[in-house]
């Protein structure tokens, strides 16, 4: 009796059995062919697969993402104030005063504008004070044969206010005591042209600069005037010319049956 036979096919594929590995840690096995020397292939040798770089942990990238460069911080956008008030418009108006009290008046109004909290309302002179004007002007004149410098309001009974014009600051004007009202018509107040408001702060600033007053001379050409002072006293004469920059006048007199030009000063004479 003749045994069987077991024929292996050695180009037949195989595959070994790998004992399990009770290690936790263990990974499966894979398989590699390799090459024998006389251009067959081995079965059997195995190789572990590469072990895997291990994972950044979180806190590495955070630590890498804090050290990024940052963007330098902007300057915070300024809002606009939206509800801030327009800047006011200021405007110069006449008032009629009371005659001869324009300085207390003047005064008066000023005092009232600061207690209200009215001032954003009105001009302000150089002192910080609301711009109220009581336009004046230096003169020279000759009473009792002396002569002195005296003080004239060049519009008695007005005085000049910059201010914008609302409900507030016109009552405020009105209720002052001595204060008349605008001068406008109809009641309706009127606006003082920039020809008018640049003669009186002109006036205004000569009286502060000017070294001397201006002279008053109150006769004109062709007047008959008589000399009251000097060697010529008691003449009496026609007046030619009237030169108030120098405060001169120049009189026709009659010196030996001849009409004589002479030049006088100015209160060296008085109209007949």
């Amino acid at each position: 009796m003749s045994h069987p036979t077991h024929e292996f096919d050695e180009s037949a594929p195989h595959s070994e059995i790998t004992p399990p590995d009770d290690s936790p840690s263990a990974e499966p096995a894979v398989e590699v062919e390799e090459e024998t020397p006389d251009g067959g292939v081995a079965r059997g040798r195995s190789a572990r697969p590469a072990a895997k770089a291990p994972a950044r942990p979180p806190a590495a990238v955070e630590e890498v993402e804090e050290t990024a460069e940052e963007p330098p911080d902007e300057p915070p956008a300024v809002e606009e104030d939206e509800d801030a008030d327009p800047p006011p418009d200021l405007v110069w108006y006449v008032l009629k005063v009371q005659s001869s009290r324009e300085d207390t008046i003047a005064e008066a109004l000023q005092r009232r504008v600061k207690i209200q909290g009215l001032e954003r309302f009105f001009g302000v002179t150089p002192e910080g004070k609301p711009r109220i004007v009581v336009p004046t002007e230096k003169i020279t004149e000759i009473r009792n044969n002396k002569k002195r410098i005296v003080e004239r309001k060049t519009y008695p009974g007005y005085i000049m206010v910059q201010m914008e014009l609302n409900e507030k600051t016109w009552f405020l004007v009105r209720e002052t005591p001595g204060v008349g009202d605008f001068v406008g018509a109809h009641g309706t107040p009127t606006k003082m042209t920039e020809a008018e408001v640049n003669q009186m702060l002109n006036q205004q600033e000569e009286q502060t600069t000017a070294k001397s007053p201006t002279v008053r001379i109150d006769v004109e050409r062709g007047d008959r005037v008589k000399i009251k002072d000097g060697p010529f006293e008691n003449f009496e004469g026609t007046v030619e010319e009237v030169i108030e920059g120098r405060g001169l006048v120049k009189v026709m007199l009659i010196i030996f049956n001849r009409p004589t030009p002479v030049d006088l000063e100015y209160w060296q004479l008085e109209r007949i």
